[in-house]
């Protein structure tokens, strides 16, 4: 997104809320391969809804992730996303790039809740309506928001080239995975401890994109306060394991009632949709993110939407070695990944 210039080799670094995610990519005899990745845990309130609150520990993870892969590319790709970060698809009068850039800033003004002076700001021609109108998506980050980052990704020894928005990095990983027909309107769900990027596309092109905040905290916090437990068993409850005293009947119906509220934005979302575009309908939707196994949660939304629901594979079409980079370890990590994936992929394109 922001950042211009002939494609450069990147690592794509996640840095959520729970965890560092980084994955590296290559191009193989017959396509793209998995070179490495690595995942380091955060402790809480070390990511706070997207600002990094403790940046020694997030600077620390991403050097032992690179240390321990053997990662020698110094430039990543990060992303950002919530409340800081505004994507907003407009309809202007027609004219030529050059007349776009001098207005641009007026234009952004106007939709993009912040002083302008505060912002870093991107756009992009998505299509030409009519003779006398483009669509333009206009994407506005706070300074301090990206300077978060950026910051951090120094102090860990890496060059910052090229930030992203979080809802683009998991379209990308989407689009050369799955390969979706240009008829088909999809809604990418990536579901993060504190945060739910949804993404509703077709044809390569954002249609509506919307920051929620809610994820696998909340999970974690109402296992905690209404089963009495220890933020360690609850965790461990969210993730399927057992803890003593507590019976699958009482886990379900917590679990239950947390996904509820996230099926309530999601069923928000896709009515604000809706309502800016006329007669579209989502036909499938594609869960991401470390809260997408959260027990019963695709089977509860394929109920409530009544459209086909699974799980996203960032290693689809992205070829990796069994030996180095073993099958299971790839699976139980796939959702986690998929957003790192949709950076590192940022190194095969001009940007």
């Amino acid at each position: 997104m922001f950042g211009r210039g002939k494609a450069k080799a990147v690592v794509g670094l996640d840095i959520g809320s729970s965890s560092v995610k980084a994955v590296e990519l290559r191009q193989g005899k017959v396509g793209l391969e998995l070179a490495n990745y690595g995942m380091e845990a955060l402790g809480p309130d070390t990511v706070v809804d997207g600002a990094i609150m403790d940046a020694i520990s997030v600077s620390g993870a991403i050097e032992k992730i690179f240390s321990e892969q053997r990662i020698k590319t110094k430039h990543v790709a990060t992303a950002v996303s919530g409340h800081s970060v505004i994507v907003k698809r407009v309809t202007l009068p027609f004219m030529s790039e050059e007349e776009l850039y001098d207005r641009i800033q007026t234009e952004a003004s106007q939709h993009v809740p912040f002083d302008i002076s505060d912002v870093n700001l991107d756009y992009n021609v998505l299509e030409q309506g009519t003779e006398a109108q483009m669509d333009v998506l206009l994407v506005a980050v706070k300074k301090e928001k990206i300077l978060n980052h950026t910051n951090v990704l120094s102090q860990a020894g890496k060059i910052p080239s090229i930030v992203d928005i979080d809802a683009f990095a998991l379209q990308n990983c989407f689009e050369v995975n799955y390969d979706p027909a240009p008829e088909q309107t999809a809604a990418l769900l990536n579901i993060g401890a504190s945060v739910m990027n949804i993404n509703i596309v077709r044809n390569g092109v954002p249609l509506f994109t919307r920051d929620v905040s809610v994820g696998g905290n909340q999970y974690t916090d109402a296992l905690q306060k209404e089963l009495d437990l220890s933020y360690e068993d609850a965790e461990g409850l969210k993730q399927g394991r057992a803890v003593a005293g507590v019976t699958e009947e009482h886990r379900a119906a917590v679990l239950h009632s947390v996904s509820d509220i996230l099926l309530l934005e999601t069923q928000k979302t896709f009515d604000f949709f809706r309502a800016t575009a006329t007669g579209e309908a989502i036909q499938r939707i594609y869960v991401a993110g470390g809260s997408a196994r959260i027990p019963g949660l695709l089977e509860l939304l394929k109920e409530e939407f009544n459209v086909p629901v699974e799980e996203l594979f960032p290693f689809r079409k992205i070829s990796y070695d069994p030996v180095r980079h073993p099958e299971e370890r790839i699976r139980e990590l796939a959702p986690r990944l998929a957003v790192a994936v949709g950076l590192a992929l940022r190194s095969f394109e001009a940007i």
